[in-house]
């Protein structure tokens, strides 16, 4: 049984359907990512995973339990957590402070010091900088921010928002090193991302989506060597 099944999934904004009878699955462990143009839905899709949005129809099956008409905490609580485009670190707190915002729903506090020993591990720069109003960070260490602030929760799945917008070409292959790694220590991955080549490169399977549905589907592999999503994702 797959971790996650979005099943014909619909959401509108006000009068306009943004996504439309969307379906497909994450088995655990896996890198699945989400490609397609602005305002394909991707972004739309997480939001709903997330709680944030409720959908107009259709399902979304979590560990074999319906999660759509649930709210954002709980779904934390279930261990989904989501880095949100744009990073949306808290300005005005510390770098320490905005990680400890991760740790919301933990109680234990062996296990949150444990966690943020993880997290100073994984993002160095972080400790370094723990401190430091996380609003003088460069983009780069914002990003490391904000997916070090969601794996506070200790997530089983992390949603991940176009973790490679606006970093300087630098910061672009740590990133998605850092997302590889993320899978490999045992945490299944959604990603969303503009730069299709490299997510496909580290994808185990993706979906390609235009104007809210899905419109093809195979391997990382796959999808990398299909002439439609080269011409159309890839500058091929």
């Amino acid at each position: 049984m797959a971790m996650l099944t979005v099943d014909n999934l619909a959401v509108n904004y006000g009068v306009i359907t943004a996504v439309k009878g969307v379906s497909f699955e994450i088995n655990e462990g896996e890198i699945v990512s989400l490609i397609g143009a602005n305002g394909a839905g991707k972004t739309t899709i997480l939001k709903t995973i997330s709680g944030l949005l409720k959908p107009v129809s259709g399902t979304i099956t979590y560990e074999g339990n319906q999660i759509q008409k649930q709210k954002a905490p709980k779904i934390v609580a279930q261990g989904i957590s989501q880095v949100p485009e744009g990073r949306h670190i808290f300005p005005g707190l510390t770098v320490k402070e905005n990680l400890q915002m991760g740790a919301f729903l933990q109680s234990n506090r062996q296990q949150i010091s444990d966690t943020f020993d993880e997290i100073y591990k994984r993002f160095p720069i972080l400790k370094q900088r723990e401190n430091q109003d996380a609003a003088t960070l460069s983009g780069g260490e914002q990003q490391m921010l904000a997916m070090g602030r969601a794996l506070m929760s200790k997530p089983k799945l992390i949603l991940l928002d176009e973790p490679s917008m606006g970093l300087a070409p630098i910061f672009i292959n740590e990133i998605f090193d850092i997302v590889k790694a993320i899978q490999e220590q045992g945490t299944t991955v959604l990603l969303i991302e503009q730069n299709a080549k490299k997510a496909l490169s580290i994808a185990d399977r993706g979906y390609v989506l235009a104007s809210g549905e899905v419109k093809l589907t195979g391997t990382g592999q796959e999808l990398l060597a299909n002439t439609d999503v080269q011409k159309a994702y890839l500058g091929g």
